[in-house]
């Protein structure tokens, strides 16, 4: 549903070399994709600190000067060509709910890796499925990733089952290789080529800025 309803909205091009500067707004059924802002960092610290949304992911900013820090942070690497974080805000929100992020690993930005966490109250409503379908194609596209993994601890059975939904190929095993609370854990290494990806699957999108 959510897919057939982005799939109405026009298709905007944006310049390529534009993201450094500032990222586009995207929008998809329900929700819009955006740079991060300074006042995203009280909503993000209450949403993402819980402990069932980092139970599988690398332990975020502590305090809301914490995510400060961090979106500070996110908008120097864009700028330099290194990362891009989408902010994740539903309509009729303000703020942040979650984020999309995706840092190279290969000049160019040829090869990719990313990943995303999103508050506990939006888990199951399908805002992640849409918003990811839409930073999938918009970095596939404009961004012009041709490789991009993510992994995942294999305990963390939605994580990866969102990635299976997306159209990412199981490719193996990573073992012990993600350090959590002392403890090093095995993870699933997914990837998705741009060969692979089909436009007429994803959710079409349009820029606003």
């Amino acid at each position: 549903m959510a897919t057939q309803l982005a799939a109405s909205i026009a298709f905007v091009t944006t310049n390529a070399v534009d993201w450094r500067r500032r990222l586009p707004v995207l929008h998809t059924a329900g929700a819009t994709l955006r740079e991060l802002r300074p006042s995203d960092a009280v909503s993000l610290m209450s949403l993402l600190t819980t402990a069932e949304v980092t139970r599988f992911i690398s332990p975020p900013p502590t305090t809301v000067e914490g995510f400060e820090r961090f979106i500070a942070w996110t908008l120097h690497e864009q700028a330099c060509g290194r990362y891009i974080c989408f902010g994740i805000v539903p309509d009729g929100f303000d703020h942040a709910v979650g984020i999309i992020q995706v840092r190279q690993l290969e000049a160019e930005f040829r090869t990719a890796e990313w990943g995303f966490a999103i508050g506990r109250e939006f888990w199951g409503t399908g805002l992640f499925h849409a918003t990811a379908l839409t930073a999938l194609q918009f970095v596939f596209e404009h961004v012009g990733v041709h490789r991009l993994e993510a992994r995942a601890v294999i305990a963390n059975g939605r994580g990866n089952a969102a990635l299976r939904k997306l159209g990412a190929t199981c490719e193996g095993l990573l073992r012990k290789s993600f350090l959590r609370e002392g403890e090093y854990l095995d993870q699933v290494l997914w990837a998705i080529a741009a060969d692979d990806w089909s436009v007429a699957r994803a959710p079409a999108y349009v820029s606003i800025h």
